[in-house]
């Protein structure tokens, strides 16, 4: 076990330390920053809350971050749960009967509902009620409890896994983009500010290039980095202090793990290249599927190492030049067909 209970509270500590407080500290994202302005003075103006939102994309873009904030901006409480955590109604049902008017509830991980739980939802985000069983067989009945007048923020990175009737709920719905280099800059630069070191530009450029466009992997490296600068008594990352802790920790200039780089050797030596369906590839390399679509291949399919096609995933050229493997010509001939 790498960290202890206290150090992993540290952690959770120091990244909800380095989370932006408003619109203004929020770096990137800036359609969607400019689309929720607009949609929380309206709302403040008329003296409402605002509708349901819906916010979707990879992990680590800021979802939560950006849920926080919109609490933070409409001057209400934020409560926070995710998907897997209500596992009965009468959770759902605590969490619904113990807010107030105005607050925000956060689900996080929203898809991962149960159905049961999903349709309980549905008259609790439409019409504020909420209907309870009590007790079985024909002397059931059902009683209707009053909610108080909530903002839900659902947050997924599967967008075509959460049923319609839930998705058309929600009153808006926002796509977070993988975040281009210079925003990444501006995050490494102010996140080392935070946690008390210096990094000059060279040295939050080669960490922002490994960041796999992503502010919370950029967080994670820079965190690391720190450490190895201070072990080494070095005030000021620099883009050689930089590369050589890159380096010790096995994270390549494109911000690949080896994880990563497995996954795609696995389908060069053990599928040649594939195509190779995602539950072969899960069982060979011994990660878990879910992992492998959540957390592994949006990036590599960014980048254009990796395709996916209806027969499976397939490397392509720039993935067989990245690992320095020669592309075999019937390989080539796949991604065309």
């Amino acid at each position: 076990m790498l960290t202890t209970a206290p150090q992993e509270f540290e952690e959770q500590s120091l990244d909800n330390t380095l989370r932006p407080q408003s619109f203004s500290e929020y770096i990137g994202q800036d359609k969607i920053k400019k689309n929720l302005g607009i949609f929380i003075q309206a709302a403040k103006k008329r003296g409402e809350n605002i509708d349901h939102v819906l916010l979707y994309g990879s992990a680590g873009l800021g979802k939560t971050t950006l849920a926080h904030i919109i609490a933070k901006e409409m001057g209400v409480n934020i409560k926070v749960t995710s998907g897997p955590a209500i596992e009965k109604v009468g959770d759902l049902g605590s969490i619904l009967t113990n807010l107030e008017d105005g607050d925000v509830l956060f689900i996080d991980e929203i898809h991962r509902l149960n159905k049961l739980i999903e349709e309980v939802l549905y008259p609790a985000m439409e019409d504020y009620k909420l209907d309870i069983i009590i007790g079985k067989g024909p002397a059931a009945r059902t009683i209707q409890l009053d909610l108080p007048h909530f903002t839900l923020i659902g947050a997924t990175t599967r967008l075509g896994s959460l049923s319609n009737p839930l998705r058309n709920r929600f009153g808006s719905t926002h796509r977070l983009e993988f975040y281009n280099s210079q925003d990444i800059e501006k995050i490494v630069s102010r996140s080392a500010r935070i946690l008390g070191i210096e990094t000059d530009e060279g040295g939050a450029r080669v960490i922002a290039l490994s960041s796999r466009q992503t502010p919370r992997v950029a967080n994670r490296i820079l965190k690391r980095v720190r450490d190895f600068a201070q072990i080494h008594d070095n005030e000021i990352i620099t883009a050689d202090l930089a590369k050589e802790a890159l380096a010790l920790y096995e994270i390549d200039h494109l911000g690949l793990e080896p994880t990563d780089r497995l996954m795609l050797e696995t389908l060069i030596k053990k599928f040649k290249g594939g195509p190779a369906g995602i539950q072969s590839l899960a069982a060979v390399t011994g990660e878990e599927l879910q992992t492998i679509e959540d957390v592994y291949e949006p990036y590599l399919i960014q980048i254009g190492f990796l395709t996916r096609t209806p027969r499976g995933r397939i490397v392509t050229k720039e993935g067989y030049d990245h690992l320095g493997i020669p592309m075999p010509d019937e390989q080539a001939e796949k991604l065309l067909g």
